[in-house]
């Protein structure tokens, strides 16, 4: 094969591989940090993000869960750097068939203040299963805040005494609004439109003051977004 068709073949598949890695949903363009995404129906919802962590680009390790979770599994969108503000959407969650963990508990949330290199951020995500799990431990633990990379949620539970989870009452396979409010160190999250926050959080602990958002899901989730709104203040 001539050195320039090689030179082209090498070039088209670099771009092949690199447009893969991006997805535009909702007017917006989002890149996939070790995630699969794709747009389907589902019910009466058109256009829809479905999200997936991709094992490959981001093993996980149950034997070490401090390293292989709580991290950058989200679909981030590109071109926003953001400092306070609010981000809405609905999301809906379901455990992966063959999922590869069993405590699974379809985690699905959202990232903010991502940095350029999704080396840090904060977030907030749900466990859907837990909120009217017969246990009231695992009620407690519905809701849940990290900041990455130090304080995942393993560590925060050893360290903060529950300060960084609580309950709320929701459930896999049901659409749940979510809107987090996030000014400074404060964040405060919002379920279903419910006028007083289900989760405070006055003290986030991330280093990242400003950055991008995301879409997040953790092992064993397949994860629906809509109707995203985003205020950046």
């Amino acid at each position: 094969m001539p050195f320039k068709l090689v030179i082209t073949s090498l070039f088209l598949a670099s771009s092949l591989i690199a447009s893969a890695q991006k997805i535009t949903w909702e007017k917006k363009e989002w890149e996939m940090v070790h995630t699969k995404a794709s747009i389907v129906s589902l019910g009466k919802f058109n256009q829809v993000l479905k999200i997936e962590r991709d094992l490959t680009k981001f093993p996980f390790d149950e034997k070490n869960l401090d390293a292989t979770t709580d991290g950058p599994s989200f679909v981030k969108l590109t071109n926003l750097d953001m400092e306070n503000g609010s981000i809405e959407v609905k999301v809906l969650s379901r455990i992966q068939e063959n999922n590869p963990f069993p405590a699974a508990r379809g985690f699905i949330g959202l990232a903010y203040r991502i940095d350029k290199a999704n080396k840090h951020f904060d977030a907030m995500y749900l466990r859907p299963s837990n909120g009217r799990a017969d246990d009231q431990l695992r009620r407690n633990h519905s809701v849940q805040y990290f900041s990455y990379p130090d304080f995942g949620f393993n560590r925060l539970r050893k360290e903060a005494n529950g300060l960084y989870e609580t309950y709320a009452n929701i459930g896999l396979d049901e659409w749940i609004t979510m809107r987090i409010e996030f000014q400074n160190k404060k964040a405060r999250l919002y379920l279903n439109q419910q006028e007083q926050p289900a989760f405070l959080v006055n003290e986030m602990l991330g280093s990242s003051k400003t950055g991008s958002i995301g879409l997040w899901v953790e092992i064993g989730t397949v994860g629906y977004f809509r109707d995203l709104k985003i205020q950046n203040k």
